[in-house]
């Protein structure tokens, strides 16, 4: 029987806002991690089949294809093609997800997913300067529903959805704080640790030195100074910029091929891909969907969720991760072990490969079977995948 498995799995440092990667241009960003992928694993660039890239705001430097544009600049042959997906925020997950699909089904032998997203220099949001995304008939739908903003240019707010995710699970703002808190200790820890360095490709810079270290790792919060920040979503809400993931820089890639092509081409599986799904939600409160994408991956993978050795749960608020765990009566200990967005940064595009590519190391160091991601997207969708260490 088929499966599809990784070989090889690189990310950039995470840079922030207007930080260290600013002045990289996201082609050039993608290209340094697709040449890091090769040289690592020992693939040759010119038996790729196809580069599935994640990216969500596809608009000025990061159009026309981003994928292909990466490519090119990489230097890999001009045979190789690329295509550039948009599944919001697990874009790049989506991208793993359809590569797994394509070797499986014999339509290619290898090949690349992964993402990227500038979002110093193509801000989130740049893509709807042309144009309403949401028609009458779409709001129509949706008048009257609470957190829908109907005299709004965009309706439908994430952080609208934070906060009613908190108040439907009764999260205070204590326990948002604290988990953001961890969530920057933890990253803290794995970084002092080494633990981030095997899955790094340090990005040249102009000035000639090397970004080669996450820098939204903020050492010196405390919950004192957590609890001093507003907000911004609900005058009396509990969600605030400390309990958000942050907007972030950044690029990853993974290559899927099969066990038996990997054989045949001296490469070595990292993990097979187990089982991997998507589910989708009310678009309102937006950020529920993990919770039935779990359900559907374990379901179809036939496992408990006490099987997973570790959970991926993007923090792309706290209210996300503390609600599925009120909901799958997971393991907190076992949830996002080496920090997340909040900590980490969230490179939209960029982020479900990245996660992916942080999962798989904390496996291999730590001798976990099964790892499961998932995270939730713009639109309430989410993606899950299962991934089991080889």
């Amino acid at each position: 029987m088929s499966d599809a498995v990784i070989v090889g799995a690189v990310r950039t440092p995470v840079g922030r806002r207007k930080g260290s990667l600013a002045g990289v241009h996201p082609v050039d960003l993608s290209a340094h991690v697709l040449r890091a992928l090769a040289e690592r694993t020992g693939l040759d660039p010119t038996q790729v089949d196809d580069v599935f890239w994640g990216c969500v705001s596809q608009v000025g430097e990061q159009s026309w294809n981003i994928a292909r544009n990466g490519v090119l600049a990489a230097g890999w042959p001009e045979t190789v093609p690329g295509t550039t997906l948009d599944r919001q925020c697990g874009s790049s997950q989506q991208a793993l997800h359809f590569a797994a699909a394509t070797v499986l089904s014999g339509q290619a032998d290898l090949v690349v997913a992964g993402g990227v997203e500038s979002m110093t220099r193509v801000p989130m949001g740049s893509s709807v300067a042309g144009g309403m995304p949401f028609s009458d008939q779409l709001r129509d739908r949706y008048r009257g529903v609470e957190g829908f903003a109907d005299d709004a240019p965009l309706p439908f707010n994430q952080g609208v959805g934070a906060e009613l995710i908190a108040q439907r699970w009764r999260l205070t703002r204590t326990q948002l704080d604290e988990f953001a808190l961890a969530s920057h200790e933890k990253a803290a820890a794995a970084q002092d640790a080494g633990a981030f360095e095997p899955e790094l490709t340090p990005v040249p810079l102009g000035d000639g030195g090397k970004f080669a270290a996450d820098e939204g790792i903020r050492r010196d919060t405390t919950l004192d100074k957590l609890a001093e920040l507003a907000t911004p979503f609900r005058a009396d809400g509990v969600v605030t910029a400390g309990s958000a993931s942050q907007i972030s820089d950044g690029a990853a890639a993974l290559a899927v091929t099969t066990s038996e092509w990997a054989s045949r081409h001296g490469l070595r599986p990292l993990a097979r891909i187990h089982t991997a799904v998507v589910a989708a939600d009310d678009p309102v409160t937006m950020l529920t969907a993990p919770i039935p994408a779990t359900a559907k991956a374990l379901r179809r993978a036939g496992l408990g969720i006490e099987e997973i050795g570790v959970y991926e749960v993007n923090e792309a608020f706290a209210p996300v991760p503390l609600a599925w765990l009120a909901e799958t009566e997971a393991d907190p200990e076992r949830l996002n072990p080496r920090g997340g967005a909040i900590a980490l940064g969230h490179p939209l595009g960029g982020s479900g490969a990245r996660i992916m590519t942080t999962m798989l190391q904390h496996m291999r160091d730590n001798g976990i079977r099964y790892g499961l991601q998932t995270m939730c997207e713009g639109g309430g969708m989410a993606n899950a995948t299962i991934v089991e260490l080889i």
